[in-house]
């Protein structure tokens, strides 16, 4: 078995990488040709009411400059980090048999950190809305 490794990894050439530069290749000139194409063969009828901005059926109002209330930045880091923390559950979900109590232990560890932020979040009013 060992050998075997040995053996393929000896006759990795740089030729061997050939099929994936042609795929990146092939890749990347039907997007540089599709993007040309639809350049060259798209209608250009540039009226008033295309050019301006239009997001979501709202009519655009005031300065877009003006400064947003960090609420909103706080929740979505907030937000974030507590998504991040779903995902480090899927590997002890997937291996809950192997870890053992050993592994419980450092989930229940994991989640009690967490728990001990949310609290201090909660407690310091991050999640108030109210001014």
């Amino acid at each position: 078995m060992y050998t075997e490794s040995v053996f393929l990894s000896a006759t990795t050439t740089p030729f061997s990488y050939f099929p994936i530069v042609l795929q990146l290749l092939a890749a990347l000139g039907f997007v540089g040709i599709t993007m040309l194409a639809t350049h060259f063969l798209g209608p250009k009828r540039k009226t008033s009411d295309k050019l301006i901005n239009f997001e979501s059926g709202i009519e655009q109002r005031g300065n877009a400059r003006q400064p947003v209330a960090i609420k909103y930045f706080l929740t979505a880091i907030l937000f974030v980090l507590f998504d991040v923390e779903v995902i480090f559950f899927y590997p002890y979900a997937v291996n809950f048999k192997e870890l053992g109590w050993e592994g419980f232990t450092a989930v229940l560890m994991f989640v009690g950190f967490f728990l001990c932020g949310f609290i201090y979040i909660v407690k310091k009013g991050a999640l108030k809305w109210e001014d």
